[in-house]
């Protein structure tokens, strides 16, 4: 079993900086776990202390039911990915990727046998007599991966491995990863910033904050049931809009009021839930969409009036700005439906997707409470 369970960790260095505070996580025998979260919010410092390259100031890592805090890095039976590929520049590919079982002495024959069928995985079984420097990012980032996969580690561990890469790279080489993960079905943890690579890489996402976790979850659990505003805001691209109002009570129903005036009817699900009072209003991009003329609003449903101020296409879609309440309001629109400033539109609002937070907690108010 290669379930990892830590417990209690804290991180300190000097100067009275803590980078991690008190976190406890389990993390499943072939599992894919994304550490995620902005720079200096501790991912990166958690993945080095469950690899041993930091010391735990408290708390205890366990890897396979056995304590590993006084472990050497060697000895925990992890393989690391670095962000900048970390290559011998004078050895190849095969040398490169073969290194590490050499240094444990192991047999000729199954050093190359472990490398040929490492590299048939990642498709660089052309390239084993190059040098790094005659590979593209990709590749290389490829050799780092494979120099992990020879040495059938109890987890993989991956530090922000696809930084270094341009778009188009980054995109091929997530496929890869996950890919991969689904071939030899071991424990990865993976640390990125990138929402996008934590949403389609992991089983499970670990979202930090200031060094300790704000929530964790399956992707969509944590992308449609967010527990903060943090949480709401970082996850999805473009982010979650926020808008302040006030919450009123209309009869049987409840309208939320914004400081231009307008106002839009709360879906019958949180009419009778979200308090009255000054909330934040939040909407992702995609959930406003262009109203049909003559359509009849159903429940859940509500119309608006916007004067486009910004218009950003994409090709396949549309970004627009428009303002609500004093406030850049974004809302993602097919192609060709808005392309000038100045438009005015119908939108429509799909109000039961909204959540509503309390700007003195920045907690998310259930619908169900």
């Amino acid at each position: 079993m290669a379930d990892v369970k830590i417990t209690g960790l804290h991180k300190r260095y000097a100067g009275g900086v803590q980078a991690v505070r008190g976190v406890d996580l389990t993390i499943p025998d072939k599992q894919f776990t994304v550490l995620v979260g902005p720079s200096g919010c501790g991912k990166s410092t958690l993945l080095r202390t469950i690899a041993g390259l930091e010391e735990a100031d408290e708390g205890t890592i366990e890897i396979g039911g056995a304590v590993v805090n006084d472990m050497r890095p060697r000895d925990r039976d992890v393989a690391m990915v670095f962000q900048d590929y970390a290559l011998y520049p004078h050895m190849t590919v095969r040398n490169n990727i073969g290194f590490g079982l050499k240094a444990r002495k192991l047999d000729v024959a199954e050093i190359n046998t472990r490398v040929m069928s490492a590299a048939k995985m990642l498709g660089i079984d052309g390239l084993l007599d190059r040098y790094p420097r005659h590979l593209s990012g990709g590749q290389r980032q490829r050799v780092a991966i494979g120099r992990a996969i020879v040495r059938n580690p109890q987890i993989f561990l991956f530090d922000e491995p696809l930084s270094n890469l341009d778009a188009q790279l980054r995109d091929e080489m997530r496929v890869e990863i996950k890919r991969l993960h689904q071939e030899i079905a071991t424990t990865m943890i993976y640390v990125t910033h990138d929402q996008i690579e934590a949403m389609t890489l992991a089983d499970w996402i670990v979202l930090m904050r200031d060094g300790v976790i704000e929530q964790q979850g399956a992707p969509l659990d944590l992308f449609e049931r967010p527990a903060t505003k943090f949480v709401a805001g970082f996850l999805g691209s473009p982010r979650m809009n926020f808008v302040p109002c006030k919450v009123a009570r209309n009869g049987a129903g409840a309208r939320a009021t914004f400081t231009d005036g307008r106002s839009l009817p709360l879906a019958s699900a949180h009419a009778g839930a979200i308090p009255e009072g000054e909330l934040t209003f939040g909407i992702r991009p995609e959930h406003i969409s262009r109203a049909a003329p003559g359509a009849s609003l159903r429940d859940g449903q509500a119309a608006l009036t916007a004067t486009i101020d910004l218009v950003q296409p994409t090709g396949t879609r549309t970004f627009a700005q428009f303002q609500l309440g004093g406030v850049e309001v974004t809302v993602e629109l097919p192609s060709h439906i808005v392309e000038k400033p100045g438009a005015s539109v119908e939108l429509l609002v799909d109000m039961a997707r909204a959540i509503f937070i309390d700007p003195r907690t920045d907690k998310v108010l259930r619908a169900e409470a």
